[in-house]
Protein backbone atom coordinates (compact mmCIF):
# COMPACT_ATOMS: atom_id res chain seq x y z
CA UNK A 1 0.00 0.00 0.00
CA UNK A 2 2.98 2.17 0.93
CA UNK A 3 4.36 1.91 -2.70
CA UNK A 4 0.88 3.28 -4.35
CA UNK A 5 0.84 6.59 -2.53
CA UNK A 6 4.52 7.09 -3.92
CA UNK A 7 3.33 6.14 -7.46
CA UNK A 8 0.86 8.42 -6.93
CA UNK A 9 3.28 11.45 -6.36
CA UNK A 10 5.76 10.73 -8.63
CA UNK A 11 6.62 12.58 -12.15
CA UNK A 12 4.77 10.79 -14.88
CA UNK A 13 7.32 12.21 -17.69
CA UNK A 14 10.99 12.01 -16.26
CA UNK A 15 13.41 9.34 -17.87
CA UNK A 16 16.00 9.91 -15.08
CA UNK A 17 15.92 8.87 -11.65
CA UNK A 18 14.74 10.73 -9.09
CA UNK A 19 16.14 11.91 -5.85
CA UNK A 20 14.41 13.68 -2.49
CA UNK A 21 16.36 15.42 0.19
CA UNK A 22 15.41 15.40 3.94
CA UNK A 23 15.82 17.21 6.57
CA UNK A 24 15.37 16.36 10.67
CA UNK A 25 16.16 18.18 13.71
CA UNK A 26 16.88 15.66 16.47
CA UNK A 27 18.27 18.52 18.81
CA UNK A 28 20.61 21.52 19.75
CA UNK A 29 23.78 21.08 17.28
CA UNK A 30 22.07 17.60 16.11
CA UNK A 31 20.92 17.88 12.21
CA UNK A 32 20.40 15.39 9.87
CA UNK A 33 20.45 15.46 6.04
CA UNK A 34 19.28 12.22 4.05
CA UNK A 35 19.27 11.81 0.50
CA UNK A 36 16.35 9.29 -1.17
CA UNK A 37 15.91 7.46 -4.19
CA UNK A 38 12.64 7.37 -4.93
CA UNK A 39 10.53 5.34 -7.36
CA UNK A 40 10.28 6.52 -11.16
CA UNK A 41 9.97 5.47 -14.59
CA UNK A 42 13.37 5.31 -14.66
CA UNK A 43 13.94 2.84 -11.56
CA UNK A 44 10.94 0.36 -11.84
CA UNK A 45 12.81 -1.72 -9.43
CA UNK A 46 12.23 0.32 -6.33
CA UNK A 47 8.51 -0.15 -4.88
CA UNK A 48 9.18 2.31 -2.11
CA UNK A 49 11.94 5.03 -1.47
CA UNK A 50 15.46 3.45 -0.97
CA UNK A 51 18.06 5.29 1.46
CA UNK A 52 21.05 6.33 -0.08
CA UNK A 53 23.06 8.02 2.79
CA UNK A 54 22.88 10.40 5.40
CA UNK A 55 24.93 12.59 7.98
CA UNK A 56 24.22 13.62 11.27
CA UNK A 57 25.39 15.22 14.21
CA UNK A 58 29.36 16.46 14.55
CA UNK A 59 29.94 15.08 10.62
CA UNK A 60 27.57 16.99 9.42
CA UNK A 61 29.01 19.84 11.23
CA UNK A 62 32.41 19.59 9.71
CA UNK A 63 31.11 19.83 6.07
CA UNK A 64 27.90 21.62 7.04
CA UNK A 65 29.33 24.72 4.59
CA UNK A 66 30.08 22.19 1.47
CA UNK A 67 26.75 20.79 1.26
CA UNK A 68 24.47 23.91 2.26
CA UNK A 69 26.75 25.25 -1.13
CA UNK A 70 25.87 22.42 -2.96
CA UNK A 71 21.89 22.59 -1.74
CA UNK A 72 22.12 25.87 -2.57
CA UNK A 73 23.58 25.12 -6.41
CA UNK A 74 20.71 23.27 -6.54
CA UNK A 75 17.99 25.36 -5.75
CA UNK A 76 17.52 24.20 -1.88
CA UNK A 77 17.74 26.71 1.00
CA UNK A 78 18.22 25.48 4.44
CA UNK A 79 17.85 26.42 7.63
CA UNK A 80 19.22 23.56 9.75
CA UNK A 81 18.37 25.28 13.09
CA UNK A 82 14.75 24.57 11.94
CA UNK A 83 15.10 21.91 9.62
CA UNK A 84 12.31 19.47 9.48
CA UNK A 85 10.16 18.37 7.01
CA UNK A 86 9.53 15.81 4.18
CA UNK A 87 12.02 15.82 1.23
CA UNK A 88 12.81 18.34 -1.34
CA UNK A 89 13.65 16.89 -4.66
CA UNK A 90 17.06 17.35 -5.44
CA UNK A 91 18.81 16.44 -8.95
CA UNK A 92 20.66 13.46 -10.02
CA UNK A 93 24.16 15.19 -9.93
CA UNK A 94 24.10 16.64 -6.30
CA UNK A 95 22.16 13.76 -5.24
CA UNK A 96 25.28 11.62 -6.22
CA UNK A 97 27.65 13.74 -4.74
CA UNK A 98 26.09 14.14 -1.52
CA UNK A 99 25.03 10.91 -1.12
CA UNK A 100 28.78 9.46 -1.85
CA UNK A 101 30.11 12.47 0.59
CA UNK A 102 27.83 11.52 3.35
CA UNK A 103 28.49 7.62 2.99
CA UNK A 104 32.20 8.24 3.21
CA UNK A 105 32.59 10.21 6.04
CA UNK A 106 29.87 8.53 8.71
CA UNK A 107 32.21 6.53 10.28
CA UNK A 108 35.32 8.75 10.21
CA UNK A 109 36.30 11.09 13.15
CA UNK A 110 39.56 12.88 11.95
CA UNK A 111 38.87 16.21 10.77
CA UNK A 112 42.26 16.64 8.40
CA UNK A 113 41.04 13.42 6.88
CA UNK A 114 37.34 14.46 6.65
CA UNK A 115 38.81 17.38 5.03
CA UNK A 116 40.57 15.73 2.81
CA UNK A 117 37.91 13.08 1.63
CA UNK A 118 35.24 15.98 1.39
CA UNK A 119 37.87 18.07 -0.70
CA UNK A 120 38.73 14.55 -2.82
CA UNK A 121 35.01 13.91 -3.04
CA UNK A 122 34.01 17.76 -4.62
CA UNK A 123 37.18 17.72 -6.80
CA UNK A 124 35.54 14.16 -8.68
CA UNK A 125 33.66 14.02 -11.61
CA UNK A 126 30.19 13.63 -12.20
CA UNK A 127 31.37 9.81 -13.80
CA UNK A 128 33.97 8.85 -11.45
CA UNK A 129 31.48 10.22 -8.38
CA UNK A 130 28.65 7.45 -9.87
CA UNK A 131 30.84 4.85 -10.22
CA UNK A 132 32.01 5.10 -6.33
CA UNK A 133 28.80 5.48 -5.02
CA UNK A 134 27.47 2.85 -7.37
CA UNK A 135 30.43 0.33 -5.58
CA UNK A 136 29.26 1.60 -2.27
CA UNK A 137 25.76 0.58 -2.92
CA UNK A 138 25.77 -2.66 -4.81
CA UNK A 139 28.35 -4.22 -3.77
CA UNK A 140 29.10 -7.17 -1.04
CA UNK A 141 30.86 -5.23 1.33
CA UNK A 142 30.72 -1.48 0.77
CA UNK A 143 32.68 -1.20 3.94
CA UNK A 144 35.95 -2.23 1.53
CA UNK A 145 34.79 -0.06 -0.99
CA UNK A 146 34.47 3.11 1.01
CA UNK A 147 37.43 2.18 2.68
CA UNK A 148 39.52 2.16 -0.35
CA UNK A 149 38.02 5.77 -1.45
CA UNK A 150 39.34 7.22 1.92
CA UNK A 151 42.27 5.26 1.60
CA UNK A 152 43.27 6.92 -2.10
CA UNK A 153 41.64 10.65 -1.17
CA UNK A 154 43.90 10.58 2.33
CA UNK A 155 47.07 9.36 0.55
CA UNK A 156 47.06 11.34 -2.50
CA UNK A 157 46.52 14.78 -0.20
CA UNK A 158 49.19 13.60 1.83
CA UNK A 159 51.59 12.76 -0.94
CA UNK A 160 50.90 16.19 -2.83
CA UNK A 161 52.04 18.34 0.07
CA UNK A 162 55.15 16.46 0.29
CA UNK A 163 56.63 18.22 -2.78
CA UNK A 164 56.02 21.48 -1.08
CA UNK A 165 58.17 23.55 1.35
Amino acid sequence: MRSVAWRNRMPESTSTPQYTIRFRRHGPADSEIEVWQVPSPATPQLKEPLRVAGLRGRNLELVEHRVLRRLAAAGITVDLANAAGDGRSLDEESALRLGLLFRVLAPMRHRDRMRAVAEGVGAMGREEAAYWLGMAMHRKNPRRVLTALRILLTESQATSGLGQG
